[in-house]
């Protein structure tokens, strides 16, 4: 259910004649990570990004606003998730944190047989993630407002989820503990992270080992990226 705030925010956006972000740049820098976009989808990558840089001017959704930042830093960085989310079968996949919809969104258009819970705290970025919503017509994405660690109320109807993804919730710590009571039966945490953590990854809690660390590039991003996937341990005998 939409908040009022939402409701007075949620309208047709109307989309500049020159596109930050061209579905063309999409398609070839995807492809650069091994990551396949029909045409149609890189057009919906392009329609997101407008619509992110239009209410940016606004609402300051996100600091960053250069075209070829927003590519890089948003788009292609929200898509290095991709192939740890192989297509098959259907994941309940929750965004935690999800702010402007990164990486929700980009995830969302990339893997359509995925379903996409995306929450944040924050009134007008669910607003926009809702806009977003509205105008690509995206059926597998959900925008809760909320603060996960709150999440229980059973008007959320939150089913747990098979993976927790975050890119700027805290530490791996925090992360965990923030939302463990969300993580399914044999589900994992993804967290998006710059340099390899190493002091975070030594105060992961008890019962939480980190089962892969995995060096990213992203085009056009000449900085560290790293993949943590985290997994609850298995209980002894």
């Amino acid at each position: 259910m939409r908040t009022a705030v939402q409701q007075a925010l949620v309208q047709r956006t109307p989309i500049d004649s020159t596109p930050p972000v061209s579905a063309h740049s999409v398609g070839v820098h995807a492809r650069q990570m091994g990551v396949a976009l029909s045409a149609s989808q890189c057009e919906q990558m392009e329609h997101f990004v407008a619509l992110l840089s239009r209410w940016n001017r606004i609402y300051n959704l996100t600091a960053i606003t250069h075209a070829e930042e927003i590519l890089s830093h948003h788009l292609l960085d929200s898509l290095s998730l991709v192939p740890e989310l192989p297509a098959a079968p259907p994941l309940r996949v929750l965004d935690a944190g999800s702010g402007a919809g990164l990486p929700g969104i980009p995830l969302a258009l990339a893997l359509p047989g995925h379903h996409f819970t995306l929450v944040d705290a924050a009134a007008k970025k669910c607003a926009f993630m809702t806009q977003v919503q509205l105008e690509l017509g995206l059926s597998n994405v959900r925008v809760v407002q909320g603060r996960i660690e709150e999440l229980h109320d059973p008007r959320f109807d939150l089913a747990q989820f098979d993976v927790i993804v975050s890119r700027a919730l805290g530490s791996l710590a925090a992360i965990v503990s923030l939302s463990d009571h969300l993580l399914s039966e044999g589900g994992r945490w993804i967290a998006m992270k710059g340099q390899r953590p190493e002091e975070e990854l030594l105060r992961l809690p008890p019962g939480v080992s980190a089962v892969r660390v995995v060096s990213i590039h992203i085009p056009l991003l000449d900085e560290a990226r790293h993949l943590v996937v985290m997994q609850p341990l298995a209980p002894s005998h």
